[in-house]
């Protein structure tokens, strides 16, 4: 199983919880041998702890991830010591700490962040369309474009609409080109 949660939808009540999580390694802090990873996906991000003495081989491999890798992690929910809450995130008042972790892809150095405020010219930007999508503007409005389209069509659907892709109007000819004839 790649993952038994989204690491956005964790809450205090998960606590005490066996979870696996997927994601993207944004922000790595090393505090004197234990490792704090902010692992992302679509649904948010929350904060996974590496801890040498109850996962050595964990933190070994924690040491090597960098930012935007994407890694599966096997941990326990625990709540956040007093006064290490972080009010700004929706998962400020938990952490995870790991047990296992696997490396399912490495990766180069961004040429730019993908965090929320990152600030990035826009030529870049669109040159890496593939991580411009990952940050959480663009997913912000994908998501709208999303429930936007899909009301749309259940409203069309509901009023027994049917949709029509132009494409399967006509039956497209194996090498594609007769389907754009040029006048010469």
């Amino acid at each position: 199983m790649l993952r038994s949660a989204d690491c956005g939808s964790l809450k205090g009540e998960n606590t005490g919880d066996q979870v696996t999580l997927a994601g993207w390694i944004g922000r790595r802090r090393d505090h004197g041998g234990i490792i704090f990873l902010d692992l992302r996906d679509r649904s948010g991000s929350v904060q996974v702890v590496f801890n040498p003495e109850n996962a050595a081989d964990a933190a070994r491999i924690a040491e090597e991830v960098r930012g935007e890798w994407v890694v599966q992690v096997k941990g326990t929910v625990n709540r956040r010591p007093g006064g290490m809450e972080n009010a700004a995130i929706a998962t400020g008042d938990i952490e995870v700490m790991v047990d296992e972790i696997t490396v399912l892809n490495r990766s180069l150095t961004p040429p730019f962040y993908i965090e929320e405020d990152a600030e990035a010219d826009e030529s870049l930007r669109l040159r890496y369309r593939y991580l411009d999508l990952r940050r959480p503007p663009m997913l912000r409005n994908l998501t709208l474009r999303h429930k936007v389209v899909k009301y749309i069509r259940d409203f069309l659907s509901d009023r027994d609409f049917l949709e029509i892709e132009t494409p399967i109007l006509i039956k497209s000819t194996p090498e594609g080109a007769r389907d754009f004839l040029v006048p010469s």
